[in-house]
């Protein structure tokens, strides 16, 4: 059976949350059942929570600008279409969530908690298990890289996942960065199909023991 980390560890990160980093701290529910709604998360400065379909509307608002779609999958639509925030919350991304199969949060400052701000998922698809985007006036502060370091604990913490795998367009250098930051390695290059066409792509990886080693590392300096 794998074990990533000690049954010690598992015991302070799911019941003592008070006393762990704020990214990882749990506010809802830490002991739910995983195939149901996750619970809402929070860092330093965000509040990530479950994604509802009222955040159709400002991801509406916010998503469609091309610095921010340009190194998405195809999948994405762009031009995108007037209901393609309220298709992509009502047809994939809350269902998935409902099925156990994806966790979607949405960003929000808590010094402005009723404002989303950005989206953070997690999926258990064999090739891809983060994805994220932030409104462009929020870039740039190091927000992004706490959001993933929640989801990222959640991830192995809570899922009891082996690894994180990423896939990103070699020129999307925010995220390429945030993926540094985490200790993360590059094992493998492709061509990939983004929204603004084919490009150099790259496969991140990290395991469980390599998340919850570099974690305890960054705690103990």
């Amino acid at each position: 059976m794998f074990l990533p980390f000690p049954a010690h560890w598992t015991v302070c990160r799911l019941l003592l949350h008070s006393f762990l980093p704020l990214r990882f701290r749990v506010t809802r529910g830490a002991l739910y059942n995983r195939l149901h709604m996750p619970p809402q998360l929070e860092t330093a400065r965000l509040l990530l929570r479950p994604a509802e379909l009222s955040d159709a509307e400002p991801t509406q608002l916010l998503f469609p600008r091309w610095e921010i779609v340009r190194y998405l999958a195809t999948r994405v639509p762009w031009p995108y279409p007037p209901d393609g925030a309220l298709t992509f919350y009502r047809d994939h991304a809350l269902p998935a969530m409902e099925r156990g199969e994806e966790w979607h949060w949405t960003l929000r400052l808590k010094s402005e908690p009723a404002r989303m701000i950005g989206l953070i998922s997690l999926m258990r698809n064999p090739e891809h298990h983060r994805g994220f985007w932030l409104g462009l006036p929020w870039h740039g502060q190091g927000l992004m890289t706490e959001a993933c370091d929640a989801v990222t604990d959640y991830w192995f913490g809570v899922l009891r996942e082996p690894l994180l795998r990423t896939r990103k367009a070699a020129a999307n250098v925010a995220s390429r960065r945030i993926s540094e930051k985490q200790g993360m390695r590059l094992v493998a290059t492709f061509e990939g199909e983004y929204v603004s066409g084919r490009l150099p792509a790259e496969v991140w990886e990290i395991t469980a023991e390599e998340w919850f080693l570099c974690d305890r590392t960054k705690n103990d300096t």
